[in-house]
């Protein structure tokens, strides 16, 4: 800032403590204000306990404050519900790292003691994403902050779970799972699928009878012991006669059949396919249609068992190189091909996942049934709209989801087996008392635990107390939670996780509660940095939030993250974007300035009376940036509503308000009223300096008097008829500008102007003339309906206007002129020559062809202008 008295970073911390502590952000923060029946609620995705805040973040929970200001300013009961997520691969991995330090492993401390690690870990850095979240001046109601694994959401983790269970919706069973041999089961989202340079291996498979052999080519050649089948397309010509032939696998006394099924491809590889049930989704459909043997070849950490023979013992990966060399050494090898192809890792620790069989709890797809229709028939709105298509483009393909995961920090699963009479049962009580069947107390519970998003899934009503009980009621919720915000008015997360959690939440919401958990969803986009390129550590073009806020202000980089925010496209993050935002709060605060260099204080809009025409135009002009302002929030056009308020302030207030107010220090006072009030629409977007400023203007300060974030938001929209008569002043006082550069005369007061102009009164012209003369900077200024002669003459959209040339020595500015036509000239026909040569054109480079062209045009127009010039002065 330009003044000592404005530290943004000391402000904003001061500030944002008081606003905490007065509970401003809390649903009764603003309870003067309130009105009947406006409820307001939007869920904080909850960022991991092990996270840092990225840009990403800032982007997210910009946009949330922004909404959640407008709304609670605006009268609504305003619920914002902050959280964490428990992440239970990521926190589990930071934990076995820091023990593994220690030369310790997780096994032999013991699950109850790495649980104790886990919670000692997250109690040390839950609290960092949050005190980062507060230097972003994000305002959610942070008394009521969750916990995934707190004790009420447990609570409401086990209902939902055994209800599901009780209704056949969870089920257990041997299915073929996408593995992670460090992490355990994933879900299909959780695996990123890479493109990656691998090999294509061509083995010889013998007939059993020694007759020949048959080709077959794979990715993988460390699972063929898992083959139970070699497979050919049935109308595949060249191998119908094999079809029922036995083939030896290489290296083993192992014989599988050749058997004919439509899944093989004929015009890939050689036509003939190897069938591994164990270790390939599409082969373990196969398999169930052949009634095919499944040979599982390698362990959960994916060591090769007894069925891989001489290589047992050896882990998958590594063991490749060594089989197909041995492989080679007795001649089974043909060839290896080069071969580009999709490898799926997994989204944690990028290991290379696996299919793999294993027993697991699996959430059926039939649950999303519902919550399917109930989108598809309007009740959720997706923005932007195209969303929708994506949404059902993955929902059409939806499988069961597979919650188990084989790791110690999670929900472990209600589930127990009792050991006297193998009966299983789901339970709502964290310890049972007895089997429900033969009262029996010898039972142990499944050692799996949940998949994290399963309790992300119920995230938008769990914190409304949906199952808690009355575990911490009227402090964590309140009993009427659930009528006040479920549905929740609005979701505002990154596209990346529309599945992972939007979906899922959708699906659980509406089976649990009869209605899907928002009414609106807005899905932002990627921010990239100013090249468009993602951000990454190895590019070193990571923008830290925390380090611009420490830089530039949060309300700096709140303001750029909004501007920026157009539906549907990537933000595009600079330093040149912030430091435009810079000069935008620096001209708010030179504005400020000017006021009180007039006026100490400045009352409130409400019950205040404007009564200057200046007064008059300006609060039109805001009416009408807060009707824009209110419709583009209303539409979650965050850019659009930043981009009004920019406008608004730089170009109209402050370059035309301020300005026109020198030739009327009357409407001084009603200005600084009027900017008060562009402060409260401002407000969501730039909390801090929008306080500071309202303050200093009221004679107040926030220590001592209310915020400004539970003022009323503007509500006025009304335009008024003293906007035509501004436009026509602006327009004379541009147009006479313009007159007096052509006569070298620019920031010269001149002696007389003229304005001419059809159709305005006598009272018009009284009240236009102070100001078009004081910023024309014309001692006397005449209207005109008549064409000046001897005088330059500039024709506006509103207005001609003339400067009278009797008494000014033209012959200089003649002669500068006629210079400058001279060498346009010139420079004209240099660039026409080249263009018309046949020749240069021929064989010049494109872009070179085309540079000359724009440069041509360039210089016409240059011309025009100039002669143009030289008409009016000689005329």
């Amino acid at each position: 800032m330009s003044d000592n008295k404005y530290n943004p970073q000391e402000t904003e911390s001061k500030y944002y403590k008081i606003w905490e502590d007065r509970k401003y952000f809390e649903i009764n923060g603003n309870k003067d204000i309130q009105e009947e029946g406006k409820n307001f609620s939007i869920m904080m995705p909850p960022p991991n306990v092990t996270g840092r805040l990225h840009i990403g973040h800032a982007l997210t929970f910009t946009l949330q404050d922004i909404i959640t200001r407008y709304k609670r300013m605006d009268g609504y009961k305003t619920l914002w519900q902050p959280g964490t997520d428990h992440a239970g691969i990521a926190t589990q991995n930071v934990v076995e790292k820091q023990l593994l330090a220690e030369g310790i492993t997780k096994e032999e401390i013991g699950r109850e003691a790495f649980l104790q690690r886990a919670w000692k870990w997250k109690a040390e850095s839950a609290g960092i994403m949050t005190e980062q979240l507060r230097h972003m001046g994000v305002s959610p109601a942070w008394e009521r902050e969750r916990f995934t694994m707190d004790e009420g959401l447990q609570k409401s983790v086990r209902e939902a779970f055994v209800h599901l269970y009780n209704e056949g919706l969870i089920v257990r069973g041997n299915y073929m799972v996408n593995w992670c041999t460090h992490d355990g089961a994933l879900s299909d989202i959780e695996v990123e699928h890479e493109e990656e340079d691998g090999k294509f291996y061509h083995i010889t498979y013998p007939f059993a009878d020694g007759s020949g052999s048959v080709e077959v080519a794979t990715t993988r050649p460390e699972t063929y012991f898992g083959d139970t089948a070699v497979m050919v397309h049935p109308d595949d010509a060249r191998y119908s006669n094999l079809i029922g032939k036995e083939i030896k696998l290489p290296l083993l006394k192992r014989t599988v059949k050749i058997i004919a099924d439509e899944h093989v491809d004929m015009d890939f590889g050689t036509g003939v396919v190897k069938v591994t049930p164990a270790h390939d989704q599409n082969d373990y459909e196969v398999g169930k249609r052949h009634d095919l043997e499944f040979i599982t070849v390698f362990d959960e950490k994916g060591i090769l068992n007894e069925y891989a023979g001489e290589f047992q013992g050896l882990e998958r990966l590594e063991a490749r190189d060594i089989i197909v060399k041995r492989l080679d050494e007795e001649g089974f090898i043909v060839k290896i091909e080069d071969h580009k192809h999709q490898v799926g890792h997994c989204y944690r620790c990028k290991n290379v996942v696996e299919p793999y069989i294993s027993k697991q709890w699996f959430v059926r797809k039939e649950v999303a049934d519902e919550s399917i229709k109930k989108t598809n028939a309007g009740e959720a709105k997706f923005f932007p709209p195209h969303w929708i298509n994506s949404y059902n483009s993955w929902m059409g393909e939806l499988r069961d989801w597979c919650i188990s995961r084989q790791l110690w920090w999670g929900h472990q699963i209600p589930v127990f087996y009792c050991d006297d009479c193998s009966h299983e049962f789901a339970s709502q009580e964290e310890h049972p008392h007895a089997c429900p069947k033969c009262a029996s107390k010898n039972f142990t519970q499944d050692p799996d635990v949940l998949d994290t998003w399963f309790s992300s899934a119920l995230w938008p009503f769990s914190t409304l107390g949906w199952g808690n009980g009355d575990v911490e009621m009227d402090k964590l919720f309140q009993s009427n939670d659930m009528k006040d915000f479920y549905p929740n008015t609005l979701l505002i997360t990154g596209f990346d996780i529309l599945f992972f959690w939007v979906a899922r939440m959708m699906m659980m919401g509406e089976h649990f509660n009869g209605a899907l958990p928002f009414n609106h969803i807005y899905l932002h986009a990627l921010v990239r940095d100013e090249h468009g390129q993602k951000m990454s550590k190895s590019k070193g073009n990571v923008i830290d939030p925390l380090d611009m806020v420490n830089k530039y202000s949060a309300d700096i980089l709140r303001f750029t993250l909004a501007i920026s925010a157009a539906q549907g496209r990537d933000i595009r993050m600079s330093q040149e974007k912030l430091e435009l935002n810079r000069n935008f709060t620096n001209k708010l605060y030179n504005a400020s300035k000017y006021l009180q260099m007039n006026v100490k204080t400045f009352p409130d809009m409400s019950g205040f009376c404007v009564e200057t025409d200046l007064g008059r135009y300006m609060m039109s002009r805001l009416n009408f940036a807060t009707k824009e302002v209110r419709d583009y929030l209303d539409e979650y056009k965050f850019n659009d509503a930043a981009l009004t308020m920019y406008r608004f302030l730089w170009n109209e207030f402050c370059d035309w308000g301020i300005e026109l107010s020198k030739a009327d220090k009357g409407a001084i006072v009603e200005l600084g009223a009027i900017f008060k009030e562009a402060m409260k629409l401002l407000h969501p977007f730039m909390p801090f300096i929008t306080e500071h400023l309202y303050h200093q203007l009221s004679g107040t300060t926030l220590e001592n008097d209310e915020s400004i974030m539970i003022k009323k938001f503007p509500h006025k929209t009304k335009q008024r008829k003293e906007e035509a008569k501004f436009e026509i002043i602006m327009d004379a006082i541009v147009s006479i500008r313009r007159a007096k550069v052509l006569v070298d005369m620019a920031n010269q007061k001149i002696q007389k102007a003229y304005v001419k102009i059809d159709g305005i009164s006598q009272k018009d012209k009284e009240m236009m003339t102070p100001f078009i003369a004081k910023l024309a900077k014309v001692e006397e200024l005449e209207f005109t309906q008549e064409k000046i002669q001897n005088a330059v003459s500039d024709i506006a959209d509103k207005c001609e206007t003339f400067i009278p040339t009797d008494s000014i020595d033209l012959t200089p500015i003649i002669n500068k002129l006629t210079k400058q036509d001279e060498k346009l000239q010139k420079e004209i026909g240099k660039l026409n020559g080249m263009l018309n040569n046949e020749r240069f054109v021929a064989n010049a480079p494109a872009d070179v062809l085309q540079k000359n062209r724009e440069a041509l045009a360039e210089a016409q127009t240059k011309q025009k202008k100039v002669l143009e010039q030289l008409s009016s002065l000689k005329a």
